[in-house]
């Protein structure tokens, strides 16, 4: 069956108080957003629309149990959740400082390191682990404010997500 998807124009286009769609639509983050400030439901026949697991690719069943909303595998006790770091910008004296500074601020404890200055930008890559009882958002929320439009950017993703979008 065809998959369908609802985006943030659509329910702008549809102008009611509800939008009926089938059980398998993907709604997409936006539509959500909009649907949620306009105040229209999103219903399928059956009632309330919930997301769809995932159906497609060679390893859809294992994603069922292994997507980044999941919680955490409570496999080891003392290892927290880990994050992709990624910086990039003008190089200068304390940078490298100032993120690693901030990661340890976070509760993060730095795996690994990788990097390089380029005709004077900087491309800087961390794995970084959690201890436990600090949470990914605390990581992220710390780093990405870090730096500015004329200097240089932090993105953090989570570890699971950058394992699933690089798997081979």
């Amino acid at each position: 069956m065809a998959r369908r998807y609802l985006t943030a124009e659509d329910v702008r286009r549809a102008g009611g108080a509800e939008i009926v769609v089938a059980p398998t639509t993907v709604v997409t983050p936006q539509a959500q957003e909009a649907a949620n400030a306009a105040g229209v439901a999103i219903r399928t026949a059956e009632g309330d629309w919930s997301e769809p697991p995932p159906d497609r690719g060679p390893d859809a069943d294992n994603a069922i149990h292994r997507l980044p909303h999941l919680p955490e595998p409570a496999s080891d006790p003392d290892v927290g959740t880990a994050a992709v770091v990624t910086a990039v910008g003008k190089n200068r004296p304390g940078v490298l400082s100032e993120i690693t500074g901030a990661v340890a601020e976070a509760g993060g404890n730095i795996h690994d390191v990788s990097q390089k200055v380029i005709e004077g930008y900087f491309h800087m890559v961390l794995v970084v682990e959690l201890v436990r009882g600090r949470t990914f958002d605390e990581l992220k929320t710390c780093l990405e404010c870090l730096g500015g439009p004329e200097d240089y950017a932090v993105r953090v993703m989570h570890e699971r997500v950058f394992r699933f979008m690089h798997r081979v």
